[in-house]
């Protein structure tokens, strides 16, 4: 029962993808709609701040250029002047050169259809690898935020659980061991049995709770500080 009131407590407070605040919708699995997220999980995987995130696809989203081919056709002088109108400054240059990498690598290789890739990937991991195969730029980071939002989606996308996620759970009781952290999140969530939301609603609450709470040690303004099991002073 208490593990129940914590999780819509989380959910309530801090829950929510990440690509439906920006109005994606990926569960309709439609190839628009993830490449649209893909896209967004490009600039979260940057290193800039959320806001300045939002503010690029938004821009992308303005002028229409959430699409393969519209990408590649704006071209680098195109892409950095949207680059630029988001907040993209410092990154701008070497952003659009990716991005057009990106692009032509994903239109090459998978005839710009990102529910190819996953069709032909054998697993979760050769998931991960094909997407970072797709240019320089698609790390660990940016592959893990945009597959965790397709968890229940895309059958082979369970990436593991980030640093944050596991610091937030393991602070409130809910894993133990980070090497099967996932598998135990995942247990608590079905035991739980949670009517609002679903698992990833879950887990993007407690990314953000890692990441403005936990990692600041904010632990005396926490939403949820009568739960944890390792507050700090702040």
């Amino acid at each position: 029962m208490k593990k129940k009131l914590l999780i819509n407590t989380l959910i309530d407070k801090l829950g929510g993808k990440f690509s439906s605040s920006l109005g994606i919708d990926v569960s309709s699995q439609r190839s628009e709609e993830i490449f649209k997220w893909f896209l967004a999980s490009i600039f979260f995987g940057a290193r800039i701040s959320e806001t300045i995130a939002v503010r690029t696809y938004k821009e992308f989203e303005k002028d229409g250029v959430i699409f393969v081919d519209k990408i590649l056709v704006t071209g680098w002088d195109g892409l950095v002047s949207i680059l630029d109108r988001g907040g993209y400054v410092r990154y701008d240059f070497k952003t659009a050169t990716k991005l057009l990498e990106i692009m032509g690598n994903l239109k090459d290789n998978y005839r710009g259809d990102l529910n190819l890739l996953h069709k032909l990937s054998s697993d979760s991991k050769d998931l991960e690898k094909r997407i970072q195969n797709l240019g320089k730029g698609i790390g660990k980071v940016t592959t893990g935020i945009f597959l965790r939002e397709l968890r229940g989606v895309w059958e082979k996308a369970d990436p593991p659980l980030t640093p944050l996620v596991f610091t937030s759970a393991k602070n409130l009781g809910l894993v133990k061991n980070e090497g099967s952290a996932l598998k135990e999140l995942k247990f608590v969530w079905e035991q739980s049995k949670i009517k609002k939301g679903d698992f990833v609603n879950f887990e993007a609450a407690l990314l953000r709770l890692g990441r403005d709470f936990c990692r600041k040690r904010k632990c005396k303004t926490c939403l949820v500080k009568k739960y944890c099991i390792n507050p700090l002073d702040t």
